[in-house]
């Protein structure tokens, strides 16, 4: 799948699939805290474990999207 192919089925599950946006908005949330963390000039113990679960908490959202636009995708191939 092409990086265009991706985006196509990422803008038409963020239309048509609520768990995908679900997904999508809570990896955005997960984003902006991580933002606000790496703001600081210095993490406390308990903001640099945080950091790290929110690291791997955004990435295991972002393997669920892939994963469900890779199903998405594969759908519609065997569909075409």
């Amino acid at each position: 799948m092409s990086a265009a192919e991706a985006q196509e089925a990422k803008n038409f599950l963020l239309q048509s699939d609520q768990q995908f946006r679900q997904l999508v908005e809570q990896h955005n949330q997960l984003d902006h805290r991580l933002h606000q963390l790496t703001e600081k000039h210095y993490l406390s113990d308990t903001e640099q474990f945080e950091q790290v679960t929110l690291k791997k908490r955004k990435l295991a959202l972002k393997d669920q999207m892939e994963q469900i636009v890779r199903e998405y995708a594969s759908q519609r191939s065997r569909a075409s």
